[in-house]
């Protein structure tokens, strides 16, 4: 079945046909200097989903998603400290330690996501080297020049700049790494390079003396080394898109003279209550957030199912806690099906797999993706043809359809009377009192099954 997906470069949705047979993806992965928020991590939903869609049309992938744990400033115009430098002084540690604990935490809430994890996990300051020579490559190649405070890109070199964004170039804000410099050619050039100030923390030896890298000259070296020059896709917040992702291929067409990737796919921001998320209103939250309110993190991936990525999506805490109970139905809907006797026609399976599958290979349309897995849910036949169909959908969904939830069960004070009842009966040995209000709790709609475990009610 053909797969469509949205390319920013051409601004159209797309056939997807890969360059070789195994898809190479990159993907911009978190700065590591504080907790990653629901907001960060709807980008990394969206690639998870990418990856299973590609898994599911039955790619094999070879996919890299780098750690930024140097070089990023503390704006998007690449102005102000490092991110990690700065928290390292804040909180008075070493800033290869806060990288450290910062990478470990969002890599446990990728478990807790069930993200399906690229295969190369790459660190920024595991490959200076790397950066270094492509800095030196763009260099030779003629599209950089030194100033007394780096080494910056010559934007007026390349035939076309932008060309993801339908921006003007007088409207872009410096990609530099550093205030502007007077050296620089053209206003717009932006640092690949910088030379470091004296008490400057991280920092490495160079043709060019002690310096850091730019934040974006991290990710085409990295892409390059583990991808090569040309790769199938690039993802990335939209906000990667006017000035990261604009200079990754500036670079790349510095050093190798192409464009890195064929697709260029980007994930739509996550509003809070219809505004910003900003730490100056509260508003932060985080996946131990959700935890804290009964919310499973997961419920927070089907969330992010209700809207297409490409567009915003309003988080509240209403719509989590409703997702959270859309989730606990389609694993009990499951069970329910999967402990079934009955037949389901083929006929009728065979329609919604195939307007599943439409609707995945249609640039990722979970929302319509969605309504298909509850048409299944609620066939009325209860039947393991659908608990397998489910799971077969679920290799997209990745909420862990097929685990079992633990529910509390809101019992009507008159049920529960009934309860306190056959406990005192059982305790003294009444078993004849204890299976007549049994009974008659089954006639009121609920089970009770008794274990060595102590007793529990369900909703028939």
């Amino acid at each position: 079945m053909e797969l469509k997906l949205y390319n920013t470069l051409t601004r159209e949705k797309e056939t997807f046909t890969p360059i070789n047979d195994i898809v190479k993806i990159y993907s911009c992965g978190p700065t590591v200097y504080s907790y990653a928020h629901i907001g960060n991590f709807r980008a990394y939903v969206f690639m998870d989903t990418l990856r299973r869609v590609l898994k599911y049309n039955g790619y094999n992938l070879k996919h890299a998603m780098n750690i930024t744990d140097v070089g990023h400033l503390e704006s998007d115009s690449d102005e102000g400290e490092d991110k990690i430098a700065k928290a390292a002084k804040k909180e008075n540690k070493d800033p290869y330690e806060i990288a450290e604990y910062y990478t470990k935490i969002f890599l446990r809430d990728f478990e807790r996501l069930n993200i399906d994890k690229p295969e190369i996990i790459c660190k920024a300051t595991e490959h200076i080297n790397e950066m270094m020579e492509y800095v030196q490559d763009i260099v030779k190649n003629g599209y950089g020049y030194e100033t007394s405070r780096g080494i910056y890109f010559d934007i007026s070199k390349l035939d076309k700049y932008p060309v993801l964004s339908d921006r003007k170039v007088d409207e872009q804000i410096a990609g530099a790494r550093v205030e502007v410099d007077k050296e620089k050619r053209n206003p717009e050039d932006f640092a690949l390079w910088i030379k470091a100030p004296e008490n400057h923390i991280m920092k490495w030896e160079s043709p060019w003396g002690l310096c850091y890298p730019g934040w974006h000259i991290e990710c085409s070296a990295m892409s390059n080394k583990y991808l090569g020059e040309e790769f199938d896709i690039h993802t990335g917040g939209i906000d990667h898109i006017p000035t990261h992702h604009e200079n990754e291929i500036a670079q790349s067409k510095g050093k190798t003279g192409k464009i890195p990737a064929r697709f260029w796919m980007h994930c739509n921001f996550l509003t809070i209550d219809g505004g910003k998320m900003s730490k100056s209103l509260g508003n932060i939250y985080t996946l131990d957030t959700l935890a804290e309110k009964g919310i499973d993190p997961i419920a927070y991936k089907l969330f992010c199912f209700s809207s297409h990525y490409r567009n915003k999506l309003n988080f509240t805490f209403e719509g989590a806690i409703s997702a959270n109970t859309s989730l606990m139905r389609l694993r009990e809907g499951y069970q329910k099906h999967l402990n079934g006797t009955e037949e389901v026609s083929q006929d009728v399976l065979d329609d919604l797999e195939e307007k599943f599958h439409k609707a995945i290979n249609d640039d990722l349309n979970m929302p319509i993706a969605m309504s298909y897995v509850w048409d299944a849910i609620r066939i009325p036949k209860k039947s393991k043809q659908v608990a397998d169909l489910l799971l077969k959908f679920d290799r997209v969904l990745g909420i862990k359809i097929d685990e079992k939830t633990e529910t509390k069960l809101d019992i009507p004070e008159e049920i529960q009377k009934l309860l306190d009842e056959r406990k005192i009966a059982r305790e003294n040995k009444n078993w004849e009192l204890s299976d007549k209000i049994r009974d008659i709790i089954q006639e009121k709609g609920y089970i009770i099954k008794d274990s060595k475990n102590g007793v529990s009610i369900e909703k028939k």
